[in-house]
């Protein structure tokens, strides 16, 4: 049995939460956005928002927090593995906002490696911005440009999924893999 990492990608609001807990409902494993965790631990210390005022910390804390979520992935005992955004999304949004980071980041990217990327196209209806989504809409369709070149550049795949139902975004994907 071939193990499958499939990571779902989009910008904000694009629905991959809802997917992931879809998904999660119907029996697979999955691996939440952890960003939303990040963001929130900050804000109880007293930090509005981590990535706009320390970017290159923030970001190596989500980078840290993948690299595990991949390396716990490898060991599941279920063949596919879904992750709520993967380790380019992190080079992803630093390109977004022009900061320099480490080469240990780019390293990460090339070291673990997905088997499926599936990605969420931005889609105004279903946006919403909240506590932890600062961005507006023109601003999350520039990081999906982002998304999708960082991860081309890495040598994936992306295989976008059609803006639909939660259970026909879900059936879509199940039918890819």
């Amino acid at each position: 049995m071939q193990k499958e990492i499939i990571v779902i990608i989009g910008g904000p609001g694009t629905g991959k939460s809802s997917i992931i807990k879809g998904l999660v409902a119907k029996g697979y494993c999955c691996y939440p956005e952890i960003s939303r965790e990040v963001t929130l631990e900050a804000q109880k210390r007293g930090i509005e928002q981590l990535f706009l005022e320390d970017p290159l910390l923030f970001s190596q804390m989500l980078l840290d927090g993948r690299i595990k979520q991949f390396d716990n992935a490898q060991k599941e005992s279920h063949q596919w593995v879904f992750i709520d955004r993967g380790i380019p999304d992190v080079v992803a949004y630093l390109d977004y906002i022009g900061d320099d980071y480490p080469a240990h980041f780019k390293q990460a990217c090339l070291d673990k490696v997905y088997t499926k990327i599936f990605i969420l196209p931005p889609w105004e209806e279903i946006y919403e911005s909240d506590s932890e989504r600062y961005e507006n809409f023109e601003q999350a369709q520039e990081i999906q440009e982002h998304l999708k070149q960082t991860y081309i550049n890495y040598g994936y795949n992306l295989i976008e999924v059609p803006k639909d139902s939660i259970d026909n975004r879900i059936l879509f994907i199940l039918d890819k893999i």
